[in-house]
């Protein structure tokens, strides 16, 4: 079994369910709380061990590269201005020389083509795959969850969590095997499926741990949803050969790439904070109250 030390993260999406926000700014870097979304991602990435981030990026994606670059009339300001908290708090966010780096997906062919992009400076071992906009909340994150179960079986591990049985043609979904050391075994992958059809009410919550065979495979998958290259597709074929676990996750994973479920984000995190949570829940229980005083005068 191979350690597990790289992490792609696809940032090359254009975000348009969030213009026009995002018009002009990549959608990865709206803010939760004090934070680009893509900082969580990559936290999260280092909290499970990984040593090496790939970033697979598009046009007008270059601000996620200079954010996490050194910015030396940044430091040297606050350094004039003896901002010593803030110098410390950029310090823990910055990245070693030498263990990022950024590949171009030139054509917008979907979440298989984006993970494709990345197989040379991936080569030829399992990688953990991270997509930015689902921001994990919770005591560990999402993917050292994933880690630890891929410790026991090898393989490749999907980190999942349960959705209501109506919606599960909301999302990619898995059959439910085995349990295997807090996970489970999984039987088969169905993309969207109906509520009468769907094996389980598991949705993959966009968190893996893949093994280098999928490059092949994906490099010969044909177009399928939406007409791109569909990474659950290649998983399927994957399956085949290769065992698939689950990993329930115990937090919540905010799908920061819509509108509600970012403010779903910065609410929690703004609550979870010390330093915040006296200042925001005040208000937000009062707004809140509000809200059903107008709704139930309606």
């Amino acid at each position: 079994m191979q350690k597990v030390r790289k992490a792609v993260i696809p940032v090359a999406g254009l975000g348009t369910r969030f213009l026009p926000a995002t018009k002009a700014m990549p959608k990865e870097m709206l803010t939760v709380v004090d934070r680009p979304v893509v900082q969580y991602a990559v936290d999260e990435a280092l909290e499970a061990g990984i040593e090496h981030i790939v970033f697979v990026t598009g046009r007008n994606k270059h601000v996620i590269e200079d954010y996490f670059d050194i910015q030396p009339e940044l430091l040297d300001t606050l350094t004039r201005a003896n901002k010593v908290d803030q110098i410390s708090s950029l310090n823990r966010l910055q990245l070693s020389a030498g263990c990022i780096s950024f590949t171009r997906q030139q054509a917008p062919l979907g979440l298989g083509h984006a993970v494709w992009c990345a197989r040379d400076i991936v080569g030829n071992e399992p990688f953990a795959l991270l997509l930015p906009d689902m921001v994990s909340f919770g005591d560990k994150g999402c993917l050292a969850s994933v880690m630890e179960l891929y410790e026991h079986t090898g393989g490749n591990v999907l980190a999942v969590e349960q959705c209501d049985p109506t919606e599960t043609n909301k999302y990619g979904i898995v059959g439910k095997g085995k349990s295997v050391h807090g996970g489970f075994n999984i039987t088969e992958m169905v993309e969207k499926p109906a509520p009468s059809a769907a094996p389980s009410n598991y949705y993959i919550n966009g968190r893996y741990i893949l093994q280098p065979e999928v490059f092949d495979i994906l490099g010969t998958q044909e177009r399928g949803a939406g007409n791109e290259i569909q990474l659950t597709d290649a998983m399927k074929r994957l399956a085949e050969v290769q065992s698939f676990h689950a990993q329930p996750f115990n937090g919540r994973m905010f799908d920061c790439g819509s509108k509600e479920g970012f403010i779903q984000a910065n609410v929690a995190f703004a609550l979870a904070r010390d330093d915040m949570r006296d200042m925001v829940f005040e208000p937000i229980a009062e707004m809140i109250a509000s809200q059903k005083r107008r709704s139930a005068a309606a």
